[in-house]
Protein backbone atom coordinates (compact mmCIF):
# COMPACT_ATOMS: atom_id res chain seq x y z
CA UNK A 1 0.00 0.00 0.00
CA UNK A 2 1.42 3.55 -0.71
CA UNK A 3 0.02 6.88 0.43
CA UNK A 4 0.49 9.93 -1.15
CA UNK A 5 -0.48 13.80 -0.13
CA UNK A 6 -1.12 15.78 -2.11
CA UNK A 7 -1.49 20.25 -1.66
CA UNK A 8 -3.58 20.85 -4.45
CA UNK A 9 -5.82 19.64 -7.68
CA UNK A 10 -2.29 19.88 -9.95
CA UNK A 11 -0.34 17.26 -7.44
CA UNK A 12 -3.05 15.40 -7.71
CA UNK A 13 -3.13 15.49 -11.30
CA UNK A 14 0.74 14.69 -11.58
CA UNK A 15 0.48 11.57 -9.39
CA UNK A 16 -2.11 10.41 -12.55
CA UNK A 17 0.05 11.64 -14.90
CA UNK A 18 3.02 9.52 -13.33
CA UNK A 19 0.71 6.61 -13.44
CA UNK A 20 -0.80 7.10 -17.49
CA UNK A 21 2.96 6.98 -18.13
CA UNK A 22 3.66 4.02 -16.58
CA UNK A 23 0.21 2.58 -17.76
CA UNK A 24 -0.37 -1.15 -19.92
CA UNK A 25 -2.74 -2.25 -21.77
CA UNK A 26 -5.27 -3.85 -19.09
CA UNK A 27 -5.12 -1.67 -16.13
CA UNK A 28 -8.00 -0.62 -14.36
CA UNK A 29 -8.11 1.82 -11.86
CA UNK A 30 -10.91 1.80 -8.79
CA UNK A 31 -11.74 5.00 -7.36
CA UNK A 32 -13.47 5.77 -4.27
CA UNK A 33 -13.63 9.02 -2.15
CA UNK A 34 -16.45 11.76 -0.99
CA UNK A 35 -17.77 14.27 -3.91
CA UNK A 36 -15.33 17.03 -4.38
CA UNK A 37 -12.35 14.95 -3.36
CA UNK A 38 -10.01 15.08 -6.41
CA UNK A 39 -11.18 11.39 -8.17
CA UNK A 40 -11.32 13.45 -11.24
CA UNK A 41 -8.37 15.52 -11.03
CA UNK A 42 -6.96 12.17 -10.79
CA UNK A 43 -8.47 11.00 -14.19
CA UNK A 44 -7.06 14.30 -15.72
CA UNK A 45 -3.79 13.92 -15.11
CA UNK A 46 -3.78 10.23 -15.91
CA UNK A 47 -5.07 11.16 -19.25
CA UNK A 48 -2.15 13.67 -19.47
CA UNK A 49 0.00 10.50 -19.16
CA UNK A 50 -1.55 8.77 -21.51
CA UNK A 51 -0.81 11.94 -23.85
CA UNK A 52 -4.43 12.26 -24.12
CA UNK A 53 -5.11 15.77 -25.75
CA UNK A 54 -8.89 16.10 -25.01
CA UNK A 55 -10.50 17.90 -22.09
CA UNK A 56 -11.47 15.09 -19.37
CA UNK A 57 -15.12 15.68 -17.84
CA UNK A 58 -16.57 13.63 -15.20
CA UNK A 59 -18.85 11.49 -16.70
CA UNK A 60 -21.54 11.88 -14.00
CA UNK A 61 -24.39 11.97 -16.49
CA UNK A 62 -22.99 10.16 -19.07
CA UNK A 63 -21.53 7.33 -17.51
CA UNK A 64 -18.68 6.76 -19.18
CA UNK A 65 -16.54 9.10 -21.47
CA UNK A 66 -13.95 7.39 -24.19
CA UNK A 67 -11.03 9.11 -25.19
CA UNK A 68 -8.53 8.06 -27.90
CA UNK A 69 -5.52 10.04 -29.76
CA UNK A 70 -3.30 9.30 -27.03
CA UNK A 71 -0.49 5.94 -25.93
CA UNK A 72 -3.82 4.16 -24.99
CA UNK A 73 -7.13 4.89 -24.79
CA UNK A 74 -8.71 5.66 -21.98
CA UNK A 75 -12.14 4.85 -20.46
CA UNK A 76 -13.59 7.13 -17.77
CA UNK A 77 -16.55 5.25 -15.67
CA UNK A 78 -18.58 7.06 -13.00
CA UNK A 79 -20.45 4.74 -11.48
CA UNK A 80 -22.41 7.63 -9.19
CA UNK A 81 -26.16 7.30 -10.39
CA UNK A 82 -26.08 3.71 -10.41
CA UNK A 83 -26.61 1.60 -7.30
CA UNK A 84 -25.97 -1.77 -7.90
CA UNK A 85 -23.72 -4.53 -10.02
CA UNK A 86 -27.02 -5.30 -11.86
CA UNK A 87 -27.63 -1.72 -12.80
CA UNK A 88 -23.85 -1.41 -13.57
CA UNK A 89 -24.22 -4.66 -15.88
CA UNK A 90 -27.48 -3.62 -17.41
CA UNK A 91 -25.66 -0.35 -18.32
CA UNK A 92 -23.13 -2.45 -20.58
CA UNK A 93 -19.99 -1.50 -18.51
CA UNK A 94 -18.95 -4.57 -17.04
CA UNK A 95 -17.02 -4.95 -19.97
CA UNK A 96 -14.62 -2.06 -19.22
CA UNK A 97 -13.72 -3.75 -16.00
CA UNK A 98 -12.02 -6.72 -17.68
CA UNK A 99 -9.11 -6.78 -19.70
CA UNK A 100 -9.71 -3.48 -21.34
CA UNK A 101 -8.37 -2.30 -24.65
CA UNK A 102 -6.54 0.55 -23.24
CA UNK A 103 -6.72 1.76 -19.29
CA UNK A 104 -10.14 1.72 -17.55
CA UNK A 105 -10.58 4.41 -14.22
CA UNK A 106 -13.48 3.74 -12.33
CA UNK A 107 -14.99 6.24 -10.20
CA UNK A 108 -17.42 5.17 -7.03
CA UNK A 109 -15.86 1.46 -8.04
CA UNK A 110 -17.66 0.63 -4.35
CA UNK A 111 -21.01 0.72 -5.96
CA UNK A 112 -19.65 -1.93 -8.24
CA UNK A 113 -19.37 -4.19 -4.56
CA UNK A 114 -17.90 -7.35 -4.04
CA UNK A 115 -18.58 -8.82 -7.63
CA UNK A 116 -14.76 -7.66 -8.98
CA UNK A 117 -12.41 -9.99 -9.29
CA UNK A 118 -9.20 -8.21 -9.34
CA UNK A 119 -7.48 -11.76 -10.13
CA UNK A 120 -8.52 -11.51 -13.52
CA UNK A 121 -5.80 -12.26 -16.10
CA UNK A 122 -4.62 -10.02 -18.37
CA UNK A 123 -6.26 -7.40 -16.10
CA UNK A 124 -3.84 -5.37 -13.34
CA UNK A 125 -5.89 -3.43 -10.68
CA UNK A 126 -5.49 -0.95 -8.54
CA UNK A 127 -7.86 0.17 -5.58
CA UNK A 128 -7.76 4.27 -5.06
CA UNK A 129 -9.39 5.81 -2.06
CA UNK A 130 -8.47 9.62 -2.05
CA UNK A 131 -9.32 11.32 1.44
CA UNK A 132 -10.28 14.88 2.16
CA UNK A 133 -7.65 16.07 4.93
CA UNK A 134 -8.48 19.76 4.58
CA UNK A 135 -9.80 22.00 1.85
CA UNK A 136 -6.57 21.66 -0.05
CA UNK A 137 -5.07 18.33 1.50
CA UNK A 138 -5.77 14.84 -0.13
CA UNK A 139 -4.27 11.52 1.77
CA UNK A 140 -4.23 9.42 -1.55
CA UNK A 141 -4.36 5.65 -1.07
CA UNK A 142 -2.68 3.27 -3.64
CA UNK A 143 -3.93 -0.41 -2.72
Amino acid sequence: MDTFISRSPEETRALGESWGKAATTGLVIGLTGDLGAGKTELVKGVARGLAIKDKVLSPTFALIHEYSGGRLPLFHIDLYRLESASQIIGAGLEEYFYRPAGVTVVEWIERWGKCFDVSTPGSEYRHVAIETVSETERRIICQ
